[in-house]
């Protein structure tokens, strides 16, 4: 599923690295963006590889449009979401902050007891 949003980057968490069981290098890192309506929501979103880097372009405060995509899966009788951006790009010309940018990636999960119940699916 392929998804276009627009908010506030709001929180920039430190960039996680590891090696997976292939012996492949990976790095992840998330932010939080928080949606500019009637009822703001707040959404942890991750962006995997070269993508970091676009994401450093960007600052809290900033105003962004992400593409992004939603993928669950199944693990031992629980559902985990995860919100992956393909694509940040300023909302608005002139948007984008200086590179000093501090990112974390932790990861967020959902099981079915938990999260949120206005998904539109």
């Amino acid at each position: 599923m392929a998804l276009d949003i627009t908010g506030k980057i709001i929180q920039i968490m430190p960039t996680t690295t590891g090696t997976s069981k292939a012996g492949k290098d990976w790095v992840k890192q998330e932010f939080v963006l928080e949606t500019q309506e009637t009822y703001p929501k707040k959404i942890c979103i991750g962006v995997m590889g070269d993508k970091t880097q676009e994401l450093k372009k960007f600052a809290t405060g900033n105003e962004v449009k992400v593409s992004l995509n939603l993928e669950s899966r199944e693990y031992n009788g629980k559902w985990y979401t995860n919100v992956n951006a393909w694509r940040i790009e300023a909302a608005s010309a002139g948007n984008q902050a200086p590179e000093e940018t501090y990112v974390d990636n932790t990861e967020h999960t959902s099981g079915a007891d938990g999260g949120s119940d206005d998904l539109p699916f």
